[in-house]
């Protein structure tokens, strides 16, 4: 299985994290499956960017993504060229490193 390491997020992930997930899951499921609670206000269907990441290693092995996916990317706070919506980005064989932007399009949250 490929290792997900996820660099260091003030409130979401202080001291980082490195967990191993199967291929084809989602990065959103992966994260959330090892209590990292990213947001993803639209219940993971593509429908808001919240769950955004940028994904600092390991991009190309990630399958493309959807015209939809590219649209509401665009939405996103702090886009980059290896930003990705982490609902719809699916884990390929390869390992990753993700980092979870500092804010998202919900600026503020019930648990913030």
């Amino acid at each position: 299985m490929p290792k997900i390491t996820v660099l260091p997020h003030t409130v979401l992930c202080p001291d980082g994290a490195s967990f191993e997930a199967p291929s084809g899951q989602s990065i959103c499921d992966a994260l959330l499956d090892n209590h990292i609670g990213i947001e993803h206000a639209c219940g993971k269907c593509g429908a808001c960017s919240t769950c955004h990441v940028i994904v600092r290693k390991g991009f190309d092995s990630l399958p493309e993504m959807s015209e939809k996916e590219e649209d509401m990317l665009d939405r996103a706070w702090g886009l980059e060229a290896d930003s990705r919506l982490s609902c719809q980005a699916r884990i390929g064989s390869d390992d990753l490193t993700v980092e979870i932007p500092k804010y998202s399009i919900n600026l503020v949250s019930e648990n913030r």
